[in-house]
């Protein structure tokens, strides 16, 4: 009996020693928890607590994609830029153009007036031509230089001094007929033959003013009529279909070569060819720019 009792004190104390050390071991599992959720507290007060003061933790600035104001307006400045330099370079082409074709367009222009009537006389005369003068009765001398017999005249100018005149003076012996035009700065470009208006002297008296012409009908009419003639005087019988009165009566004229002698820019000499003469020339005719 006693033996009985003392086993079971024994197992009634081993039971409450159990159950004291699960006890014991849920209260430290416990403790450790509640240390463990302290430390995590302090910690995180520590990390937000500096010499006593909060700090808030710092955040970091929203990063925007998008452009800056002062890039979009360089952006803008360069197109700017790029855009005026286009237009300069376009304006410029265009100007260049522009002067380009001005320049074309006067060039054709001068060519057209030099050739008009000249085109013979752009081969150039030469030093021997085909001289022929010419007027009705009662009208003016014509003189017509020609590259040969059949081109168009090289230099048509009519004098103020009748035919008629000028015949007595050929027939009391040598003539020299003097055209002179003023010399400018403005006529250094200037062809000699091309000048407008000459001052006529006729063995050095002064015979009134001749002026440079282009052939007309009536002129080159008469130029071809003489054609064949190679050196000759005679007259040509008035046509009948002709009105003007002040071109009343007949044609006289005189054909002959001439030698063309060039002295400079300013000054040129037609001397009239006669086999027949050996002495000086008949008829001289100069053209001076003074």
């Amino acid at each position: 009996m006693k033996t009985i009792m003392a086993k079971s004190s024994q197992d009634l104390s081993s039971k409450k020693q159990f159950n004291w050390t699960t006890k014991v071991s849920n209260e430290e599992q416990q403790h450790e928890e509640v240390e463990e959720d302290t430390s995590l507290k302090i910690l995180s007060n520590t990390n937000n607590t500096k010499d006593g003061k909060t700090v808030t933790p710092l955040k970091l600035p929203e990063v925007s994609i998008s452009k800056s104001p002062s890039l979009n307006t360089i952006h803008e400045e360069k197109r700017d830029d790029a855009k005026l330099i286009q237009e300069s370079e376009t304006s410029a082409s265009a100007s260049a153009s522009t002067r380009r074709k001005a320049v074309i367009a006067k060039l054709k222009s001068v060519l057209t007036s030099l050739g008009k009537n000249r085109g013979n006389f752009q081969q150039g005369l030469g030093t021997k031509v085909m001289g022929t003068l010419f007027g009705h009765k009662n009208g003016h001398v014509h003189f017509a230089f020609q590259k040969d017999a059949n081109s168009q005249p090289a230099f048509l100018v009519e004098l103020a001094t009748p035919i008629s005149g000028l015949v007595h003076e050929m027939s009391s012996g040598l003539v020299r007929i003097a055209l002179e035009c003023d010399k400018t700065d403005e006529k250094k470009s200037t062809r000699l033959i091309d000048e407008p208006l000459w001052r006529t002297y006729c063995n050095g008296k002064k015979c009134g003013f001749a002026t440079t012409r282009e052939c007309g009908p009536k002129e080159l009419q008469i130029l071809k009529a003489v054609e064949p003639i190679s050196m000759g005087v005679g007259v040509l019988p008035r046509n009948e279909e002709e009105s003007d009165e002040c071109d009343s009566g007949d044609v006289m004229y005189m054909r002959a070569k001439f030698e063309r002698v060039v002295g400079s820019r300013d000054s040129e000499a037609f001397y009239m060819m006669n086999p027949d003469c050996d002495g000086a020339a008949e008829l001289s005719i100069y053209l001076l720019r003074v």
